[in-house]
């Protein structure tokens, strides 16, 4: 079975962690630091928007597959998909590449969670109670 739109977001999702992983070897080549964030602020800052996206973005590829395959409605599939990944992108820039942009980092988690339990929700209905996507 096509699952276009997980391919999609799991493609878009490994390039932004691509981005958020080359911030984080030039803040440490910036910083002299090897292992650990060695205290400097800007290295902190970019280890937690790489890490933040890893924790999040292998829930949010999973529950879009899983609903995907169940047959969710492709439209609102993709557009839970936009909004997943545009949580994401403004998440891990406002932590990687601002000295603290909360419009962007509460907007990026808001946008993140809601996608997540929207999924989440829905899966459990389709597979739980034969509803259709």
């Amino acid at each position: 079975m096509d699952v276009p739109i997980t391919a999609v977001l799991a493609s878009l999702l490994a390039l932004l962690l691509m981005v958020l992983s080359f911030r984080v070897i030039g803040q440490r080549r910036r910083a002299k630091v090897a292992l650990g964030d060695g205290g400097d602020v800007g290295l902190q800052r970019a280890i937690r928007g790489q890490a933040n996206c890893a924790e999040y973005v292998p829930v949010g590829i999973l529950l879009t597959l899983v609903a995907e395959l169940q047959g969710l409605n492709p439209i609102l599939l993709a557009v839970l998909a936009a909004v997943f990944l545009a949580g994401r992108a403004m998440h891990g820039y406002a932590f990687a590449f601002t000295e603290g942009s909360p419009v962007l980092r509460v907007g990026g988690m808001q946008l993140t969670v809601a996608p997540i339990v929207v999924l989440a929700v829905a899966n459990v209905a389709m597979a739980g109670f034969g509803l259709s996507g």
